[in-house]
């Protein structure tokens, strides 16, 4: 049903200032839409709205017919609204308090573009807090159909974590193992951004401003990583690269 993550929306109070942060931090400028195109999705910066906090709004995913896909899910237990154009949203009850949309889209056939090596090229990985890891197994595999790689809990960590491939990326569930189980709504909650040169990406950011960790070895062999810690719009943000 879905081969691939769209794009997510970013809901923020003051959309020129996200957006201003978000060139900065992905080495890009957006287009009109306050959309940037990124080699695997797109990220979309959308104003706030209602009871919505600021963050980290909806990922949509891409299927390649809408109708179809609607069907299927209902099938499922995963009923949706009305569709919007080329876009329905699923039930916010069945996918446990995390807006997931599904947009028509083709299936990807021309290379992704290049990006600068300090900049951005696209995301390695979003993640979902969940009090329920085995609700979102039955959810993300079972009803959306991404493939479960692995599945590890580790006490040094405190976490037991999920990882469901969706295409070149990963959807991240994590579990905070001290907590228990609960029933309580799941939460979407950071990103990780994917760099060609994480050297010229830290110092990048840092000459413009941009609070960051030190680079430091990542849990998944053969990584760097560092943290980004400000002009996120409250996004938990890790940059990835060698």
């Amino acid at each position: 049903m879905i081969h691939a993550l769209d794009h997510i929306v970013l809901a923020a109070r003051d959309v020129n200032a996200a957006t201003a942060d978000y060139e900065t931090l992905l080495g890009r400028l957006c287009d009109t839409r306050a959309a940037f195109h990124l080699s695997n999705l797109s990220f979309v910066v959308a104003p706030q709205t209602g009871d919505m906090a600021e963050g980290l709004a909806t990922l949509a995913f891409a299927v390649t017919d809408l109708d179809k896909a609607l069907s299927l899910a209902a099938r499922r237990g995963l009923p949706a609204g009305a569709p919007q154009g080329d876009t329905a949203l699923l039930s916010i009850e069945a996918t446990h308090g995390v807006r997931v949309c599904l947009a028509e889209r083709p299936a990807a056939t021309d290379p992704p573009p290049s990006a600068a090596d300090a900049a951005m090229s696209g995301l390695d990985h979003v993640v979902i807090r969940s009090p329920n890891p085995d609700r979102a197994v039955a959810l993300y595999a079972g009803r959306l159909g991404l493939d479960l790689r692995l599945d590890r809990s580790n006490p040094d960590w405190g976490s037991r974590l999920l990882f469901f491939r969706c295409a070149d990326l990963t959807v991240e569930i994590a579990h905070d193992l001290e907590r228990g189980i609960g029933d309580g709504p799941d939460e979407l909650w950071g990103l990780s951004w994917r760099v060609p040169d994480i050297d010229a990406a830290h110092a990048r950011l840092a000459a413009a401003k941009v609070a960051v960790s030190e680079v430091r070895i990542g849990r998944r062999p053969g990584t760097r990583v560092f943290t980004i810690k400000d002009k996120v719009a409250r996004v938990p943000t890790l940059v990835i690269g060698a």
